[in-house]
């Protein structure tokens, strides 16, 4: 078998298992990660898994991973949060964090700094597992679903600030030299030049007058290789990628983002990412995962419940006793930033094998049971939910 055949093999593979674990309410493209774990069990092609260039595709999928989360990002929609969203953010991030941290440290012996970071990237809230939950059952524009997804969105910039934090500790340790330091300093500074540059010549780039969608992507595909180039001088291309889908939205006219958006995410999606979480698969110790499924349910089951009680704490009032409870649950998925960022740690040795097994298996088994309870609650529980007043009405 050749490269090509795989990647046929994958996208079919990963089209088919992707349309059975939809019917469960998992992200399709989570099929590809589970193919990962059956080709690190039985891999009959590792030549090529290993090659180059497999390994330079995989690369590419983070990377547009980032770029979309980046572009997906709206600050201004961030800053309008209320205040009852803006604390619930915070607690419910905290008290995992916090936890998360010291089951880092001690009980898989992870230095602080990078406990504290992976522990952070794990307690953001993924939003993309959630919105099809809640268009299956017209809650996206309900109280309850606002504000769910509010916390969500209001997280990024947690992620956002995670993602900078890791960058650094990567960055950083390449060399210990003060030279080394500088030059990191010298390039976080001028991936956020960047974006600042573009937004001022906004008005002057578009007199070119792109010709619809290719020659924007074509354009969209400069600024993420852009961004990725200079980032990679220090080994933080990932940065890069994230800070360019936030340039780049900025940047836009607003009637090109929907377009640009949709060919971003086809390319992303339909090709790269798969490949990405292929090889995150891949490095998963499958032994060591089935031999710990206690240890792995014991993770999950600490931080959900460390979400669940402080949205119930913290929400009982506004949402009452039992919508309280199913935000936390809603709050638990899982599909943020952390899966790359764990994935950089152990690549560079930051956190052990055992660990990161542990962890992919516990956002793996966050993916089953996160949807599955949110879903039967909300059933059982026959909860109302007030729509959201339209302005005018």
């Amino acid at each position: 078998m050749n490269l090509s055949l795989l990647l046929a093999a994958i996208f079919v593979l990963t089209f088919i298992l992707g349309k059975l674990i939809e019917k469960i309410r998992i992200p399709w493209v989570f099929s590809a990660l589970f193919l990962g774990l059956l080709l690190s069990w039985y891999n009959p092609v590792p030549e090529i898994t290993s090659s180059e260039t497999f390994t330079f595709l995989a690369k590419l999928g983070m990377y547009f991973l980032l770029f979309i989360i980046g572009f997906d990002l709206n600050i201004r929609s961030v800053l309008k949060q209320g205040k009852f969203i803006g604390k619930l953010t915070f607690f419910v991030i905290f008290w995992e964090t916090l936890l998360g941290t010291m089951i880092l440290h001690y009980i898989f012996h992870t230095e602080w700094l990078t406990s504290i970071l992976v522990a952070t990237s794990f307690a953001t809230v993924g939003e993309a597992v959630l919105v099809p939950i809640l268009d299956e059952f017209n809650l996206i524009k309900t109280k309850f679903g606002q504000t769910l997804l509010g916390i969500g969105t209001l997280d990024d910039i947690v992620e956002i600030i995670t993602v900078i934090a890791a960058s650094s500790l990567l960055g950083v340790s390449m060399g210990n030299s003060g030279t080394s330091l500088l030059i990191v300093l010298l390039i976080l500074a001028l991936l956020f030049t960047i974006p600042l540059f573009l937004y001022l010549l906004r008005d002057k780039i578009n007199h070119f007058k792109f010709k619809g969608v290719p020659t924007l992507f074509i354009f969209s595909l400069f600024i993420l290789f852009l961004f990725v180039g200079v980032g990679e001088f220090i080994d933080i291309g990932f940065l890069g990628a994230l800070l360019a889908g936030i340039a780049l939205k900025t940047f836009l006219k607003t009637k090109y983002v929907e377009s640009v958006e949709l060919a971003i995410r086809t390319i992303s999606y339909g090709f790269f990412v798969p490949i990405f979480f292929i090889s995150i698969g891949l490095e998963v110790d499958i032994k060591y995962l089935l031999s710990a499924p206690l240890l792995i349910l014991l993770v999950v089951a600490a931080t959900d419940t460390t979400k669940i009680l402080t949205s119930y704490i913290l929400g009982r009032k506004n949402l009452g006793t039992k919508k309280s409870i199913l935000m936390g649950i809603g709050l638990s998925a899982k599909f943020s930033t952390s899966i790359v960022i764990i994935t950089l740690f152990h690549g560079k040795g930051f956190i052990s094998s055992d660990l990161f097994s542990v962890l992919i298996g516990a956002t793996i088994a966050s993916k089953f049971i996160i949807p599955v309870l949110f879903s039967i609650l909300i059933q059982k529980w026959h909860l109302k939910f007030k729509s959201l007043k339209r302005k005018g009405a």
